[in-house]
């Protein structure tokens, strides 16, 4: 790019004319586009994926009561589910499904006006899963699938023999899922933060995985359509998706996100008013 200026407090950044960065935007507007238009065509070819028939009965703790996964459509053809990390040993739920849930909270009224049922759910007892819900203040409806296979038949649960034997199938391959004897489980600095976070072990934290899964119904009959796994739900988290607009981009150095409630409240120096995001 020509003519670039050194500018005080911009670092090595370039620093150009307006002529020059709308140039630059039009041809970086076009990769845009072409990133769109393949969205776009994913987004066909996940609709035109075949379905697998449920036959398998599940039951879910909700507040209306035990319920199966018919239920849970609440008289919509569709249904989405996020596999929230919150495990019956845990204390609190993920700090990274936290937040991906702080997005959904707020547009599940609008998918459930469109045909389409959001819930979360986990293995934790619905007790301890409304009581972290009331904390942070959502009203997404989440279920508890304690007891159930289904965490187990989606592939978002293992138990500590699979932990120790690696024979563990998550985001359809083989990860690595390092069991270290004599220490908590093979996590990374990041994950053994988190299950601190959520007050239980790395081993026990490693044994819920995250994700989303589609199903419809129709005819009577329940189809499961659709299910992604680690950075497939990247594009679901919702802080992401600006981050990536910011000009440092995701700048991460590390774990730097906690719950929505754990930033403390800071007071504004221009009214003297506590913000969350004074």
């Amino acid at each position: 790019m020509a003519n670039i200026k050194a500018v005080e407090g911009a670092g090595n950044h370039q620093v150009v004319s307006p002529e020059e960065w709308l140039a630059a935007r039009l041809e970086l507007l076009e990769a845009e586009k072409e990133l769109t238009r393949r969205n776009d065509e994913l987004a066909k070819r996940r609709q035109a994926l075949p379905w697998v028939k449920i036959d398998k009965a599940y039951l879910f703790e909700t507040t209306e009561g035990k319920v199966n996964l018919a239920d849970l459509f609440r008289g919509r053809s569709q249904l989405l589910i996020y596999h929230f990390m919150f495990g019956p040993d845990y204390e609190a739920g993920c700090p990274s499904c936290s937040a991906i849930a702080d997005g959904f909270n707020g547009f599940a009224v609008h998918l459930a006006n469109h045909d389409v049922m959001l819930w979360a759910v986990s293995r934790a007892p619905l007790e301890k899963l409304l009581g972290y819900r009331e904390r942070l203040g959502w009203t997404f409806p989440w279920a508890s699938s304690n007891g159930s296979d289904f965490n187990y038949d989606f592939n978002v649960t293992f138990t500590e023999e699979q932990q120790r034997s690696g024979d563990i199938d998550y985001n359809y391959r083989k990860p690595v899922f390092e069991w270290r004897p004599g220490q908590e489980g093979g996590g990374t600095e990041a994950e053994d933060k988190f299950a601190a976070m959520c007050g239980t072990d790395t081993a026990t934290y490693h044994r819920e995985r995250p994700g989303m899964s589609a199903f419809v119904l129709e005819n009577n009959s329940i189809y499961h359509t659709y299910s992604t796994y680690a950075r497939g739900v990247d594009a679901l988290w919702g802080m992401y998706q600006w981050l990536d607009r910011a000009p440092k981009g995701r700048n991460e150095t590390g774990v730097w996100w906690r719950r929505h409630d754990e930033y403390g409240e800071r007071a504004s120096p221009k009214t003297g008013s506590k913000d969350c995001c004074a």
